[in-house]
């Protein structure tokens, strides 16, 4: 099943995302500008074959929820979004009022 929810940060609108899989869940927050995503996102992948595309990215690994997602510390993001100010440790909420 997946699940497409606009949700509130602030006052400010996103997306979010997930997807029930076997034996794991997909979960994504997103806006036009970037996305946090669970332990699925590859940001080596990101920053080495797709650094032309300058994508603002974060993951978080260990959460089984969005709220979880918004709560969690970021264990990796992107060189882009370490530009605007994102960094590992960043609360994923943080991450996306980053990103507006």
């Amino acid at each position: 099943m997946i699940n497409v929810t606009p949700i509130m940060i602030d006052g400010h609108p996103f997306t979010a995302i997930s997807m029930k899989l076997p034996k794991t869940n997909f979960l994504a927050v997103t806006n036009e500008n970037g996305y946090i995503m669970c332990g699925a996102l590859d940001i080596a992948l990101l920053n080495e074959k797709l650094s032309d595309r300058k994508i603002i990215a974060g993951r978080a690994v260990g959460v089984r929820s969005i709220e979880q997602l918004l709560e969690a510390p970021l264990e990796s993001v992107t060189l882009e979004a370490e530009a605007r100010g994102i960094k590992v440790g960043t609360i994923g909420r943080d991450a996306m009022l980053k990103m507006l």
